[in-house]
């Protein structure tokens, strides 16, 4: 966005969507009462639930690395709104493939796009189920709260950072409004629950090798202690480190992890769990493109280095001219020529601590407590093409071409999070099969996010990956929140008859949040000579709370082979907040030079309501050894949509954040999945989305806009999926395609992505044991497997209308990766 022109989005935080539920077996811990069905995991494989005795519960996880769940319910049977995917069908992808990419290719109503082959460019990472994203949708890590999943760490951290994929045992997705035990400020309509594997019992480990295209490669190490005592004391720790240069351009992109979990049995009826996740990732991002950049010149193009001088010039148009450089006349706009910089990257740091413990407080009454931290930090940034360096003067073009000066500079964010919080549930195994639960969790959270100059010089630029200390550089301006959050459950689940269960519940939600503009130093910038421009300082706090939010669901499984299943919540979500230029939050992007962004901000305080929603869906299932197939229908009622508009007059606009209407969308979700003959299973899947907003009289630039009707943005109509899966002694084959129908990229849908297909396979073999090795496993996999061009992420807001936003990523070509492990 230029100062010049700026190009105010409307950032309308996507509408929520009911997902289909992802039933994933209940820990251990949770479950193993006559009043609650016994986790379909423990069952043999084919067999019909039995009657299960009382039991005292398990203090061990019931899902084991070498567990055989599937989605399609060959091994287990998904129960209610739930789904489960577990480390086998986990297996079937590339190593260290993204687990939300995992989700994405094996079930309806669920999209994830990215920039790289992994999936773990946190910068290019969209992920939709059924029109939620990623920030809208609750994420737990063996009850961790993981909060928002998005770009940044500001209150929360992503899956990718927070564990190594490969230790994990599997995930679940939870349709609906998500579980009332999902704690989250962010939730709006679905909840993933990733669940870490166990120690083993015999000490051993693990090891892979990957390597690939564009000299990619990833290496896992695992350590397992095996029971060291008599107490049943056992650990693990891991390693990982995946690198790959850049498919297009100049960089590379690293990520290294380190996890490690150790679990203590208390006495017979008690267990404690420490765990520790570690997150590096430092990364040359990919340059984000407006439809047009992308159509005129092709998926390759990208950041302008090596070419100094060529990065000079094009900041030069942008910041100092109207016009484009010769050449390009007809093909870039002035603006898109300011898209284009020297180079953009991001280091960012996570670490991930908790403690975590399970009591049997009597026979019938259960606690589950957890405490948490959360440290991280970041520099973001890159070539900023509408500042000048000072110290060389104010930049002229000479006759040869060339410029003199320095019309650019690099721009990085320093950034700081600190979350530090509990959890604590119990659950009561009462009379007349009735299972009680109920919780609560506080947090509180810290976000800093400084932004500092460094200058560039004639002859070189900066080092893209250097990681500039604080407290170097020019400040420009310094951002400060803080949130406190607390959320409170209750519920009653009551197994009416055997098969036939009805819960019900409410929780109460309130997130405080206090913060802004600390420091703001655009004045004196400009007097030094760096040509900055309004910053938009605002400080100020906000709540959101909701005090009933209600959750009604039903499941009957009948006849063995049927199921029938609803679910009606209602959630709120808490105001999000990032920095004082970041569009779409309460305190960013607000007001303009003559209207400053405070007084803007009180304004809105006086008028926000935060945004909530009504979910519903209504299913049916039938499973049985050689076919699985579920039809889900969902609505869902969005109210307050918050957006970031412009407002005012023709000629005397600003910048605002404010309620701007509602949406309403329906759905429909079909799967099917034959298994001919033993090892052999195919599925295929249909999503149909019809998410309408409904809001009129948007005030966009002076002019009034009706979005009623219109499509919700980014989000595709239809979707299609088909899998096959074959498995012959241990070799097994994967492959899947995916159709993604066109998505539109404005609000008044004027402009669209256009449609693709995608597809990838892999191939793998388990040789047994050889020598000391046991599982000596090999794989291949390609992915992209057509080569297909086509907009994948998509990152910030959308436009209100016409192709003038560049915040689309291209999807990596067709990559072809190769590992091979071995456990010991």
């Amino acid at each position: 966005m230029t100062r010049r022109n700026l190009k105010w989005s409307l950032s309308l935080l996507s509408l929520s969507v009911v997902m289909p539920a992802i039933s994933f077996p209940s820990y251990a811990d949770e479950t193993s009462s006559p009043h609650r069905p016994l986790p379909k995991s423990l069952e043999k494989e084919h067999a019909r639930p039995t009657p299960v005795p009382l039991k005292k519960r398990q203090t061990t996880s019931v899902i084991s690395g070498n567990e055989a769940i599937s989605v399609s319910g060959k091994r287990v049977r998904n129960h209610g709104a739930e789904v489960a995917v577990t480390r086998t069908i986990m297996e079937r992808f590339i190593p260290g493939t993204n687990p939300m990419q995992v989700l994405s290719q094996s079930l309806p109503g669920a999209n994830f796009t990215s920039s790289d082959a992994f999936g773990l460019d946190t910068a290019a990472n969209t992920f939709y189920v059924r029109g939620f994203t990623q920030t809208q949708i609750g994420a737990t890590l063996d009850g961790i709260p993981l909060g928002t999943q998005g770009f940044t760490n500001q209150n929360g951290v992503s899956i990718t950072q927070a564990m190594i994929q490969d230790d994990l045992a599997g995930m679940t997705l939870s349709q609906g409004a998500g579980s009332l035990d999902t704690f989250s400020a962010q939730l709006l309509g679905a909840a993933m629950s990733y669940v870490s594997s166990d120690p083993t019992d015999k000490a051993g480990g693990r090891l892979s090798q990957s390597f690939g295209s564009y000299n990619a490669f990833r290496t896992y190490a695992r350590a397992d202690s095996g029971v060291l005592n008599p107490s049943g004391t056992k650990f693990y720790a891991s390693f990982a480190r995946t690198e790959s240069n850049l498919w297009k351009g100049e960089g590379y992109q690293r990520e290294l992890q380190a996890d490690a979990k150790l679990v203590q049995p208390v006495g017979p009826h008690g267990k404690l769990t420490g765990f520790f996740g570690f997150g590096n990732f430092t990364q040359a991002n990919y340059l984000s493109l407006t439809k047009n950049m992308w159509q005129r010149l092709g998926r390759d193009t990208t950041y302008l280095k090596p070419d100094y001088e060529k990065a000079k010039l094009w900041a030069y148009y942008a910041q100092y001219t109207s016009d484009v450089p010769p050449g390009y006349e007809g093909v870039l706009s002035n603006d898109e020529v300011g898209n284009y910089a020297w180079d953009g990257s991001q280091i960012q740091r996570s670490y991930l601590s908790s403690v975590t413990g399970h009591f049997d407080l009597t026979e019938h009454l259960h606690s589950d407590t957890i405490a948490y931290s959360n440290i991280a930090s970041g520099v973001y940034g890159g070539t900023n093409n509408f500042v000048t360096s000072p110290s060389y003067g104010v930049p002229a073009l000479l006759p040869d071409g060339t410029v003199s000066g320095v019309p650019m500079a690099l721009q990085r964010a320093h950034a700081d999070m600190r979350r530090l919080g509990f959890t604590q549930k119990l659950s009561y195994e009462a009379p007349h099969h009735n299972l009680i639960e109920g919780g609560l969790w506080y947090e509180n959270n810290r976000w800093v996010y400084d932004a500092r100059l460094y200058e560039d010089t004639p002859e070189a630029a900066h080092n893209m990956m250097s990681d500039f200390k604080k407290g170097t550089g020019h400040t420009w301006f310094e951002n400060t929140y803080n949130s406190n959050s607390f959320q409170f459950f209750l519920q009653d689940r009551w197994t009416i008859i055997k098969g036939m269960t009805l819960l019900a519940g409410f929780k109460s939600l309130t997130q405080t949040t206090h913060g802004g503009t600390k420091n703001d130093y655009t004045q004196q910038l400009i007097d030094e000579g760096w040509n900055a421009y309004y910053r938009r300082p605002a400080r100020g706090s906000l709540t959101a709370s909701g005090a009933f939010l209600p959750h009604f669901s039903f499941d009957y499984h009948f006849l063995d082979h049927h199921e029938v299943y609803w679910d009606i919540a209602e959630n709120l979500r808490a105001y999000d907040y990032y920095s004082q230029t970041t569009s779409g939050t309460a305190w960013g992007g607000l007001g303009n030079a003559s209207q400053p962004a405070q007084q803007v901000f009180d304004a809105n305080k006086k008028v926000l309501k935060p945004e909530r929603t009504w979910n519903y869906v209504v299913g049916y299932r039938y499973d049985d050894r050689y076919f699985t197939g579920t039809v889900d229908y969902y609505h869902t009622d969005y109210f307050n949509r918050l957006a970031s508009i412009t407002e005012g007059t023709a000629n005397n606009t600003r910048s605002a954040y404010m309620n701007v209407g509602r949406e309403t969308m329906d759905g429909v979700d079909i799967l099917g999945s034959v298994r001919p003959v033993e090892g052999l299973e195919i599925t295929n899947s249909f999503s149909w989305n019809n998410a309408r907003y409904q809001g009129t009289g948007i005030n966009y630039g002076g002019k009034l806009y009706s979005l009623k009707g219109k499509r919700q943005v980014y989000y595709p109509a239809y979707m299609y999926k088909a899998n096959l899966a074959y498995q012959w002694r241990g070799t097994q084959f994967n492959f899947n395609v995916n159709y993604i129908a066109s998505r539109p990229m404005t609000f008044l849908n004027d402009v669209h992505l256009p449609p693709y297909w995608l597809a990838n396979a892999t191939l793998s073999h388990d040789f047994g044991q050889i020598g000391f090795a046991q599982h000596l496993k090999t794989s291949f996999g390609v992915t992209n497997l057509f080569d297909t061009n086509y907009i994948g992420g998509v990152y910030g807001a959308a436009s209100v209308s016409g192709d003038n936003n560049s915040n689309l990523f291209v999807g990596a070509p067709r990559q072809f990766i190769g590992s091979i492990g071995a456990q010991f």
